[in-house]
C-alpha cells in the first residue's frame, strides 16, 4: 500500500498550520510600523510610541499643527484621535457589551475618543475594555 498521498496531505496541512502561526504572531503592529502609520496619514513629529492598556499610543502634530495625543489599534493601525467625537451614546455601548456576551458592565465612559468599560466575560473574568467611537467594537481588553 502506497502511503505517500497521505504523507503529501499531512506534509501541507502541517504547513498550513505553521504558516497560520506565523501569520498570527505578525498581525500586530510594531513601534516603527506604528509611526510609518501615522506618518503616512499625515502626522509628524510622532514621538513618545508606547504600548499601553492593549493599544498603541503616541504624541504628534496633526495636519493642523495641533499637537494631539492618537490610540492606534494594535491590529489594523485604525487611529483614534483624543479628541474624537462619538454617535453612539452610552446605552449603545452597553448594548453591544451585553451582545458580546460580557456582563456586570461598568464605569462606561468615552475617555480620550475611545470609549472605555468595565465588566466581565463570558468566562468570568475582570476586564477593562476600549471600544471604537464609531462602531462600538471591541478594539482592546485588558484584565481588570
Amino acid at each position: 500500500m502506497n502511503n505517500r498521498p497521505l504523507r503529501t496531505a499531512m506534509f501541507a496541512a502541517a504547513l498550513t498550520l505553521a504558516g497560520t502561526g506565523i501569520a498570527q504572531a505578525q498581525d500586530a503592529l510594531t513601534a516603527p510600523q506604528v509611526r510609518a502609520q501615522l506618518e503616512a496619514q499625515g502626522y509628524t513629529n510622532v514621538s513618545d510610541v508606547k504600548f499601553d492598556d492593549g493599544m498603541w499610543e503616541a504624541d504628534a502634530t496633526n495636519a493642523d499643527g495641533k499637537k494631539v495625543d492618537v490610540k492606534l489599534d494594535p491590529r489594523t493601525g485604525t487611529v483614534y484621535p483624543d479628541k474624537a467625537v462619538s454617535q453612539l451614546s452610552e446605552a449603545d455601548i452597553r448594548a453591544q457589551l451585553s451582545s458580546a456576551g460580557y456582563t456586570g458592565v461598568s464605569d462606561v465612559k468615552l475617555d480620550d475618543g475611545m470609549w472605555k468599560a468595565k465588566g466581565r466575560t463570558a468566562s468570568g473574568e475582570k476586564v477593562e475594555v476600549r471600544l471604537d467611537p464609531a462602531t462600538g467594537a471591541v478594539v482592546a481588553q485588558e484584565k481588570d
